[in-house]
């Protein structure tokens, strides 16, 4: 049976337009904190303005060159692709608003206000009038748009204010823009009479009350905010090229006054004569064209939270504190520790510390030789940074193989590459055309007069930051099988030659989606013979084609299929025929589900792998990435736990049905919230672990929850 039929496929950009309705979901759920509503708010606009910069901007690209070809799963060409995209945006958009005014109301009820400008009370309004005139009049400038002043070219993402004027005396009528500066900051904290009240006023409205200032002998008769969105998906044209350093600089430059792909006004503000000139001059559709109910970019959301919220205890989530993994004592000497056992973390439920730790204790050891490293995004203060640094200048070989083409961290990640080859580490780039986004460390040490080379795979980044906020498995060990597989790839990524055959670890865009597709192959015929195939899989994304049908292979020989995908997933289940062995399972909760573990009952061998990559297109043929296995059998067990009680969430679960519609897991008559039953399973709190056999009917369930303590009995148990 073929599985060409576009009606088994969810289109990729409006399946990842569903993964952000269900971050919008985490704001409307009221269950949440309030000030955490608040931060999903910022978190959906900034998820929304990259899928913008990146995936609309290269749909954008493909239809001013005239490409006009259905080549996706769905058989869409750039432009329908585009039509459903702003459909779909615009619903969402419009949920958005409504969510930011509902939080807006309920935060006025703790006495945090957002507040307008005729709103202040007159201590409020003499503070932002000086304000205003000590503080941001001297940073204004204002900028002219006539026949002898063309429009200027505005970054993307910047907020601006376009204004209509006119004369004192009549006689002509002028437009001029007014750019809300970047440098300070979007909200204004106002003076209040109370501890208890917190009220701020938004920048763009201190302007707009007082920008007739800015234009002597005119009368302001229009003062519209709006915020232009720029295709940022640069193509890296590599070939011939003797510097990538030096050409991702340049092409950095270019990022900010891309294509025009999006505009954002306010719609009590829309002042049609300014807002034909800007669609004019961005050369817009209307499906390009957001009139929003408030005020625009609410990523301001993330510095409210940080800045305001925080002082709220009753209005944040209540601090889960990350543990040491079991008997990886702080007070003893790593090296020691992982020569007797592999260790397995899980961040944020284990502490990213140990990792840290790690290059910190092999840049000070004097055993220690050399120290290979792949960076693909690192925090603005990384200490691994810091720890090469010191690593390089007590004489160790130090290689790092930096990752310029890390979306949006390339400035970044330049900066990283030439401090580390100031001090005299050993930079690399990787391949052309390639991605490197692998995560593995190497460290070579002399032990005992012979060398020993101790190792880290993981499915994060090294970025001690979003490990407090991404779930990841990381994996310490010195087994001689995947010491050796290191090597041989830093020595394959640095030099000249083929790819090593590998003893334990699989790579791509070579042997990894012929190894995805033999272990699915292997169910398939495992379950003929026994009845046993099972297959659970969990990643952010899933839109590999071949992959997708073989797993429609597997389904219709009757192997069961558990998917855990976050995000983007063009796999249909529960299609009669085709899926319906096969259950689409969606977390989206306080830490961003990151980790990729993919399990196979393999005849009861139970082969469970974790892996940098998706089972997406980019990373099986564009990217080099490494799988590598889970070995310890405890290390199994503790996988297979987290993956049941994943699967067994129906609190932040959504399910995706034969349409591509998700919806809320209702199973079960307890609450079953995965990440803190984790947290909880993590730290040896449950007094009973769940069981992995049928997730879908669990015995293990939450019957108690009070503060950060839940409690677990088994299900028949209950009366």
């Amino acid at each position: 049976m073929k599985f060409d039929s576009p009606d088994y496929f969810n289109n990729r950009e409006v399946s990842w337009l569903q993964f952000n309705e269900r971050v919008l979901g985490e704001v409307l759920d009221t269950r949440n904190p309030l000030m955490e509503r608040l931060k999903f708010l910022g978190i959906f606009s900034s998820n929304l303005d990259e899928f913008y910069m990146v995936r609309v901007g290269g749909l954008k690209d493909e239809v001013l060159a005239g490409f006009n070809k259905p080549e996706n799963k769905q058989q869409l060409t750039p432009k329908q692709q585009l039509r459903a995209i702003a459909a779909k945006t615009k619903e969402l958009v419009e949920q958005q608003y409504e969510a930011f005014k509902e939080i807006s109301t309920a935060l006025k009820k703790e006495s945090i206000f957002f507040l307008k400008h005729e709103e202040l009370n007159e201590v409020q309004a003499e503070y932002v009038k000086a304000f205003f005139r000590d503080q941001v009049f001297p940073v204004l400038t204002p900028v002219a748009v006539d026949a002898y002043r063309p429009f200027p070219m505005l970054s993307s993402k910047s907020l601006n204010i376009a204004t209509a004027l006119e004369a004192e005396d009549g006689s002509k009528r002028n437009l001029a823009l007014v750019q809300v500066p970047a440098v300070l900051p979007r909200f204004v904290d106002l003076p209040v009479d109370d501890e208890e009240t917190t009220a701020v006023i938004l920048l763009e409205d201190v302007i707009i009350s007082f920008i007739d200032s800015l234009f002597k002998g005119y009368r302001v008769l229009s003062a519209m905010p709006f915020r232009i969105t720029r295709n940022a998906d640069l193509p890296f044209h590599e070939e011939g090229t003797h510097d990538i350093l030096k050409l991702i600089e340049k092409e950095l430059k270019k990022r900010r006054w891309g294509v025009g792909i999006r505009l954002e006004i306010q719609k009590n503000a829309i002042n049609t004569e300014l807002l034909n000139m800007l669609r004019d001059v961005l050369d817009l559709q209307d499906r390009d064209i957001f009139a929003v109910d408030g005020p625009i970019d609410l990523t301001f959301a993330f510095a409210f939270y940080s800045q305001i919220g925080v002082e709220y205890d009753h209005l944040i989530y209540q601090t889960i504190m990350p543990v040491e993994p079991p008997a990886l004592e702080q007070s003893k000497n790593l090296f020691d520790q992982i020569l007797q056992r592999d260790y397995l973390l899980h961040h944020p439920y284990h502490t990213f510390d140990p990792i840290v730790r790690l290059i910190g204790q092999a840049a000070n050891d004097p055993n220690v030789l050399a120290i290979k490293q792949t960076l693909y995004r690192v925090s603005g203060d990384s200490p691994i940074i810091k720890a090469l640094k010191t690593a390089v200048e007590n004489g160790k070989q130090v290689t790092v193989l930096v990752e310029l083409k890390a979306r949006f961290d390339e400035a970044k990640n330049i900066e990283w590459a030439k401090q580390l080859e100031k001090v005299g580490a050993h930079v690399i780039y990787g391949y052309s055309d390639l991605k490197t986004h692998s995560k593995i460390t190497l460290i070579v040490r002399l032990q005992e007069g012979r060398i020993q080379r101790f190792v880290h795979l993981g499915t994060g980044n090294y970025n001690d930051s979003t490990a407090k906020l991404y779930t990841d498995i990381g994996l310490l060990t010195v087994r001689e099988q995947l010491a050796e597989d290191a090597t041989n790839f830093f020595n394959w990524l640095s030099g000249y030659g083929e790819q090593p055959k590998w003893n334990a670890i699989h790579t791509s865009p070579n042997s990894m989606l012929e190894k995805f597709l033999s272990l699915i192959d292997d169910e398939i015929k495992f379950h003929k013979k026994h009845g046993n195939g099972r297959i659970v899989a969990k990643m952010n994304s899933l839109t590999e084609k071949e992959i997708i049908t073989k797993l429609y292979q597997a389904s219709r020989a009757g192997v069961r299929i558990e998917l855990i995908v976050r995000g983007v997933c063009c796999l249909r289940p529960q299609i009669k025929g085709v899926s319906e062995n096969i259950r689409v399972t969606s977390v989206v909760d306080r830490y961003l589900e990151h980790s990729r573990i993919f399990y196979f009952h393999h005849n009861g061998e139970e082969l469970i792998y974790c892996s940098s990559a998706d089972w997406m297109t980019r990373n099986m043929r564009k990217r080099i990435e490494i799988l590598f296995p889970i070995i310890d059998e405890d290390h199994k067990e503790y996988l297979k736990d987290c993956l049941a009680m994943t699967l067994a969430d129906n609190v932040k679960a959504r399910e995706q049905g034969a349409d591509g519609e998700y919806a809320y897991v209702t199973r079960g008559k307890q609450a079953c919230e995965s990440q803190i039953l984790i947290q909880h399973y993590t730290n040896d709190k449950l007094k009973s672990k769940p069981s992995f056999e049928n997730p879908l009917e669990h015995k293990w369930i939450a019957i108690e929850r009070k503060e950060d303590k839940i409690s677990f009995e088994p299900q028949s148990s209950q009366k």
